[in-house]
């Protein structure tokens, strides 16, 4: 695991160097191209789906000004296949200048997913892998390897995330998902390279 973890810091530092060797951030490469950025649009339109791995993500830019962050991706893993029911697995923020900076959870009503419990998302979790070109390998290969880095904090955020819904599931469970004064239900600030350095490189 130590070893695993060491690959997916590495890999995850090398596409953020070879990004920034261009001027790029894996947001601004998510990005490249938008004549226009659109708080809240997702990017690129229809997300990017691995048909292979049923790994499906998307970008969303927040407000300017609105805080710290410029935005944040979305990842979801389709067990059976692109036209199958989506999971939410974890929403990786980054700041202003594309550095990951948070990792939370949110409740249903803000992507539309089919729910299912923390343990079976985290189960879902090393099939997230997107090995595509397009929209950019380099931001394809940062996000699988961030989830793969951070896969035992991803966990834990998950299993937060039920506590945090358990109090109001009493009303049911469709009306606990769909109650939007619960929106992140789980976060923690992280840092590539301070978890670089606890691992050694």
């Amino acid at each position: 695991m130590p070893e695993a973890r060491r690959q997916a810091a590495h890999e995850a530092l090398y596409a953020e160097a070879i990004l920034a060797k261009s001027g790029l951030s894996v947001a601004g490469a998510v990005l490249a191209g938008v004549s226009e950025v659109v708080a809240w649009q997702r990017y690129p339109a229809g997300g990017v789906a691995d048909k292979d791995s049923g790994a499906h993500y998307y970008y969303h830019a927040h407000e300017p000004g609105e805080g710290p962050e410029h935005g944040h991706f979305h990842c979801f893993l389709r067990p059976s296949g692109v036209d199958g029911p989506f999971h939410h697995l974890i929403a990786v923020a980054v700041d202003g200048e594309g550095k990951l900076a948070r990792l939370f959870t949110v409740n249903r009503w803000v992507t539309g997913e089919a729910w299912l419990p923390a343990t079976e998302i985290i189960a879902l979790l090393p099939r997230f892998d997107i090995q595509l070109a397009r929209p950019d390998y380099l931001v394809n290969r940062w996000l699988t390897a961030v989830t793969r880095l951070y896969a035992d904090e991803i966990a834990n955020l998950l299993v937060a995330r039920d506590i945090a819904l358990a109090p109001i599931l009493a009303r049911g469970w469709d009306a606990a998902l769909e109650d939007r004064a619960f929106d992140v239900l789980s976060e923690r600030q992280v840092s590539l390279n301070q978890t670089a350095r606890e691992l050694g490189l």
